[in-house]
């Protein structure tokens, strides 16, 4: 019993510690005396700890469930009034540990109280020893006396104690027993804790009888712990991982042991370390002596000189005292990889070939050189072309097995474009590279490859591959829709090469099979079964001399046609001078109703650059020159579509011609350039031999007068008359008129009055006029008042002079027309008169003009350089 009060005194500090060092403090009220497995009551963990891993109770007699309920593990009497114990919870990753201390209170005491407060009654002590002490291990001698426990009765009774429990009951040698006659209770050997942390005997006191004066008492005896168990670690061998270069600190791993003694005791408390490291360079790793944590210590941890490290830790109790009891264990860590090596290629150049139009052939293996680990993502070659391949026809992939770089064309090479391909190729890693401390930046390593295409012979090739053609539902059989042309690679050209279209396919159409056009050969229908979506895909075989075959697709499309489209009513038309708008009004034969408003749009940019449309409104335009342009026939394409989208093309003819009024205008005149055929020759010919039949039958009509030559002084004047008035006249049917052909090139015989007035013309707008005979007028106009056979005599004998002239020259000329197929030479008397700049002072030149009146020929003295040169001609003569 002395060795016993300082354990108790231990144990009441104990006590006390955890109370200071409690977070909360819960209090039950329960029964004096709790069966086992008894629930007392349910704390709430949380307001302490939220991540207990660790919950345990300082009495054994009491366990704690992770919900925070308390139940007995074995019966319990509460021999005082109040009893005391400590939940403790730990936290083992953070290294935080948390205490709430449990008061029980008994319900006698509330009762006691209650009555006390009320009626104030005696009532007898009970028998109550406190809680027994035994040492773990305990040597001897046995039986070993653990306490006593005596009845307060036992002055005035004999009393005989019994006892039942754990120790008695349940083991069949008898660890403890009670003496019947003393009340002491022996220990018959020693007791392990870790089997039997307590015992609680419940002791009987009764007279000889059987009147028991007392209840029964429940008696704890507590197994104090010895450091008799090592702790050990919960792993033979822990294994750890951690990247290559990580900084000091990170921390690697933990190591985790026990210690099967009393918790939260010096015979539990463990202190670890490490040992020894291997191998045995500088130290790499430390570890926290208290929660056995091990961090990098060392920055420069390199897998490519050592991979695995291999520590000897020891765990010890009593807080690692030299007297405590002491475990090792092993801890291997492994060095990740990381990509702290750049690859490098073996080889800087490389050369190889490939026949042309080969695909999805390997032509290549590139090989390179990486320090890191193999198959790991930091040593995993990754290749790139980065130039060379604009047209991506080649591509590099890696073999997992080897880590080889495999050089693949996935488009055909033409030999014939191009005979080297030179590519660069740059390698990378899978995972980003990590520059490692204290190392400089690397540069990405590189190689060349160069490669030959072979020739060889090849059929021709379609160029495009795939073709589309459109074609009208309106189309005629046997319409031409396109050329679908193959090459042969070789030559560059189509030159021998002949077409077909394979049987099976869209009948709607055939290829020629030397030139290549496609021709429909049935009406084309949007809506024929075979069609799809209007189109149809044809493969077209190119067949050159020697047999070689290609293929391409002519895709056909069908479309849509409305043969009912708005076009041009009326589309000839005659303009005059006066530059009237002509009205364009579009409609059909079938009354077909459009969509107003109606577009016109001219599709020749050249004539649109001379004409111009202007609306009128929803259904008709206007059509008109932009300004001066040549008289002559034009042909303007209009196109005419509807808000629906019909179309039609009509070509309108406009005769843009010299008159007043189209009535006026005869055949019309080309608007073409200027030339000189067959048949202007012919008219010339013929303008000649009327010329001279008119000549003769003026000379018949003068010759019946005097014969006598006289050439006047003014016969130069009745020569050149003025004739600006070039509006026609009145037309009179008269049968001195000599009618004239007329032909693109020759003009009109016009009588006005008694004149005759002759006109040949050649191309547009050039004359020469000549006004003779008939009537009582001859060659000129005769003043009034001056008539007579001398005046006739003087008018004949010099008109003969001007056709002695002229007759000779005019027959050579048109014979060096005819001669020369250049006709330079009509080009000094044919000349364009389609602008006739401003008007002369002098007015008109003819001589035969019907002019009655006087009037002063000073203007002859004012003549521009082409009518001086003709009179400098006449003086001559």
């Amino acid at each position: 019993m002395a060795r016993a009060a300082p354990r108790l005194v231990l144990l009441g500090l104990l006590v006390l510690s955890l109370c200071c060092d409690a977070c909360k403090k819960v209090t039950f009220h329960v029964p004096s005396v709790l069966e086992a497995n008894t629930l007392v009551g349910r704390v709430n963990l949380n307001e302490c700890l939220q991540s207990a891993e660790q919950i345990s109770s300082s009495d054994g007699s009491f366990k704690v469930l992770e919900d925070g309920s308390v139940y007995t593990t074995s019966a319990v009497s509460l021999s005082d009034e109040k009893r005391t114990f400590t939940i403790l919870l730990k936290d083992i990753q953070e290294h935080v540990e948390k205490k709430i201390l449990i008061d029980l209170e008994t319900d006698e005491k509330k009762k006691t109280r209650h009555a006390r407060d009320t009626v104030l009654k005696r009532t007898k002590r009970r028998w109550g020893p406190i809680p027994s002490v035994m040492i773990e291990n305990s040597l001897g001698p046995f039986p070993l006396q653990i306490q006593q426990v005596q009845s307060d009765t036992a002055q005035n009774y004999t009393i005989y104690y019994s006892a039942s429990g754990p120790g008695i009951d349940q083991d069949p040698k008898g660890l403890f027993y009670i003496e019947r006659e003393t009340g002491n209770i022996f220990a018959t050997r020693a007791v392990d804790r870790e089997q039997y942390p307590s015992f609680q005997i419940i002791c009987f006191a009764s007279t000889p009888d059987g009147y028991s004066p007392e209840v029964p008492l429940v008696h704890t005896i507590r197994i104090e712990d010895d450091n008799d168990n090592a702790p050990y670690f919960t792993q033979d061998v822990f294994e750890f991982c951690v990247p290559e270069n990580s900084k000091p600190g990170i921390v690697v791993g933990t190591v985790t042991a026990e210690d099967r003694d009393e918790p939260y005791t010096l015979h539990t408390t463990l202190k670890y370390r490490i040992v020894s490291q291997a191998p045995s360079v500088t130290p790499a790793f430390s570890l926290h002596g208290d929660t056995g944590v091990i961090t990098v210590l060392s920055p420069q941890l390199d897998r490519e000189l050592v991979s695995t490290y291999t520590l000897l830790i020891e765990v010890r109790d009593m807080a690692g005292q030299p007297f405590g009891l002491c475990t090792t264990g092993t801890a291997v860590i492994k060095i990740e990889d990381t990509n702290d090596n750049a690859p490098t290629f073996k080889q800087l150049q490389y050369e190889t070939q490939v026949e042309e139009n080969r695909v999805n052939v390997d032509i290549l293996r590139i090989s390179v050189v990486d320090a890191d680990e193999f198959g790991a993502p930091g040593s995993t070659a990754v290749y790139e072309i980065i130039r060379g391949n604009d047209d991506h026809t080649f591509e590099i992939t890696t073999d997992r097995n080897t880590n080889e770089g495999i050089l693949c064309v996935v488009k055909g090479l033409d030999y014939e474009n191009a005979k080297q391909r030179i590519l660069v190729i740059a390698v990378n890693n899978e995972a980003p590279y990590m520059l490692a401390p204290h190392s400089q930046q690397v540069v990405q390593s590189t190689c060349t490859v160069t490669v030959n295409v072979l020739d060889i012979d090849e059929g021709p090739v379609f160029k495009p591959c795939f073709f589309r053609m459109d074609a009208s539902e309106c189309d005629d059989i046997g319409t031409n829709i396109g050329k679908y042309l193959a090459e042969d690679p070789e030559t560059g050209n189509s030159e021998g090469i002949c077409y077909k279209i394979p049987p099976g396919q869209c009948n709607w159409v055939n290829i020629d099979e030397k030139s290549g056009e496609v021709r429909t050969v049935r009406v084309l229908d949007r809506d024929l079964g075979e069609v799809k979506r209007g189109q149809c895909n044809i493969t077209v075989l190119a067949i050159d001399r020697n047999g070689k075959t290609g293929t391409g697709t002519l895709q056909v499309v069908i479309q849509p046609c409305d043969r009912s489209y708005p076009r041009i009513i009326t589309t000839d038309y005659i303009m005059c001078r006066d530059r009237k708008p002509i009205c364009l009004s579009a409609g059909d034969g079938d009354e077909t109703s459009y969509s107003m408003p109606l577009v016109y749009r001219m599709t020749d940019r050249n004539l649109g650059s001379m004409w111009k449309i202007t609306r009128h409104n929803e259904k008709s335009v206007y059509l008109s020159p932009r300004g001066d342009i040549p008289f002559g026939t034009y042909t303007i394409p209009v196109s005419v579509s509807d808000s629906s989208g019909r179309q039609g093309i009509s070509e309108i003819t406009v005769n843009y011609c010299d008159c007043v009024t189209p009535s006026d205008c005869g055949a019309p005149r080309s608007a073409g350039s200027v030339t000189l055929g067959v048949w202007a020759i012919l008219a010339m010919i013929l303008g000649s031999l009327l010329l001279l039949l008119i000549l003769i039958t003026i000379c018949g009509c003068c010759g019946a007068g005097v014969m006598h030559r006289q050439v006047t002084d003014d016969c130069a004047n009745h020569n050149l008359i003025i004739s600006n008035t070039e509006a026609p006249g009145e037309e009179v049917m008269d049968h001195n008129i000599i009618p004239l052909q007329t032909t693109d090139q020759v003009g009109c015989g016009i009588k006005t009055g008694d004149q005759q007035t002759f006109e040949m013309v050649k191309g547009r707008g050039h004359t020469l006029e000549s006004v003779r005979g008939g009537g009582h007028q001859t060659l000129g106009s005769v003043k009034e008042g001056g008539g007579g056979q001398a005046m006739v005599d003087t008018c004949r004998y010099s008109y003969s002079e001007w056709h002695n002239f002229t007759h000779p020259r005019l027959g050579e000329k048109v014979h060096l027309c005819r001669q020369d197929e250049e006709q330079k030479h009509s080009e000094d008397y044919l000349l364009s008169y389609n602008y006739e700049g401003k008007g002369s002072l002098a007015g008109s030149v003819g001589c035969c003009s019907d002019q009655h009146e006087e009037e002063a020929l000073d203007f002859l003295d004012q003549l521009e350089p082409k009518f001086r040169t003709l009179a400098e001609t006449c003086i001559k003569r």
